[in-house]
């Protein structure tokens, strides 16, 4: 029992042993300031339940939260299940049309009080069902259940374990030159050296991303005796189309690099490429552009790639896999890895 709860009960014995001095319960209500009607449900209280009786209650009654009927509830909750990718709107209207009426608000107050409010829940609870049940999965379960692998695979933690494993590749605003129009610039880093390499132009197309592999990146990996295996891009119309028609994806397909993309409006997925467009911006371009007044982009070509080769050969890296090391020697550290790697598939 609380303070508080004391400090009332004590009030309460005190005026009902009061009155029972005084011999005059008016009397001791008068002293006390309370109503006799107060002290008679106090006394009634008392004699009832004694004095753990005598706690303060509320009164007010409780007020239940407006619920829909079992069944309706049942049937959404089945309905969650059987089509996890479907959001409350979509829900309310397709439970409509099988005749069970009930608002988007009130599927989503059944959901929260179930565990389904979000779409990876649902997915939980789908997986948690099927394998207690053993159930058959409709095709609409099934593309909800890998387009959730893909999430996981673009959204998770970046896995990398040799140079060449993954590349991620970006474009990055610079700015405009006079004379010149916008600048471009085509950025690739290696996740697990980060490595960089980076090229200049004027506009932002397919062939500018397949330009900077086939320029700078694969040749250089080729030096090393690598190659590279997949490549972390987002969805932009540089990096993503068809493959027949598409030169970024053909050239990919015709160097057998796999093609991973980020999820919508997710850039922190290719965290790595934008943690290096702000290092870049910092160390070099904020820094040549007070200095010096770019007339072509063949001159401020020429100062990056000095810097990218600071950057690759003398400025140490904090990354996990680099550990205070250069990008440089970090990639050359593991090369043994990538060595092995071969090895075992031949």
């Amino acid at each position: 029992m609380n303070s508080f709860n004391q400090t009332i009960i004590r009030h309460k014995v005190g005026l009902l042993n009061l009155a029972s001095e005084l011999g005059n319960i008016s009397k001791a209500c008068k002293v006390m300031g309370v109503s006799r009607d107060t002290f008679y449900r106090y006394q009634h209280a008392h004699e009832e339940g004694g004095v753990e009786a005598l706690i303060q209650t509320s009164r007010r009654k409780p007020n239940p939260k407006n619920r829909v009927d079992d069944a309706i509830e049942a049937a959404v909750i089945a309905y969650a299940l059987e089509q996890p990718a479907h959001g409350q709107l979509r829900a309310s209207n397709e439970l409509r049309q099988r005749g069970i009426f009930v608002s988007p608000s009130g599927v989503r107050s059944i959901w929260m009080r179930h565990q389904l409010a979000s779409f990876k829940q649902r997915l939980s609870n789908l997986e948690a069902e099927v394998a207690k049940t053993g159930a058959v999965l409709t095709e609409s379960q099934v593309t909800a259940l890998e387009r959730k692998r893909e999430d996981d695979l673009a959204c998770g933690e970046i896995e990398t374990a040799h140079p060449g494993y993954l590349g991620s590749q970006d474009t990055f605003y610079v700015g405009t030159i006079k004379g010149v129009g916008r600048i471009y610039q085509q950025t690739f880093v290696d996740t697990y050296s980060k490595w960089a390499a980076a090229k200049l132009y004027t506009t932002k197309t397919p062939i500018t991303g397949a330009d900077l592999l086939n320029d700078r990146v694969l040749p250089f990996l080729a030096e090393q005796g690598m190659g590279l295996l997949r490549i972390l891009t987002d969805r932009g119309t540089e990096y993503c189309g068809k493959a027949e028609t598409h030169d970024y994806q053909l050239y990919l397909a015709i160097n057998d690099i796999e093609h991973t993309r980020t999820k919508v409006r997710h850039p922190q997925t290719n965290g790595i490429c934008e943690r290096f467009h702000k290092t870049i911006l910092q160390e070099f371009y904020q820094v040549a552009f007070r200095r010096k007044i770019y007339r072509s982009i063949d001159e401020l070509q020429m100062d990056l790639d000095d810097w990218i080769n600071y950057y690759n050969g003398q400025r140490t890296h904090q990354g996990k896999m680099c550990c205070g090391r250069t990008p440089m020697q970090t990639l050359i550290d593991a090369k043994e890895v990538w060595d092995e790697k071969v090895k075992a598939l031949n």
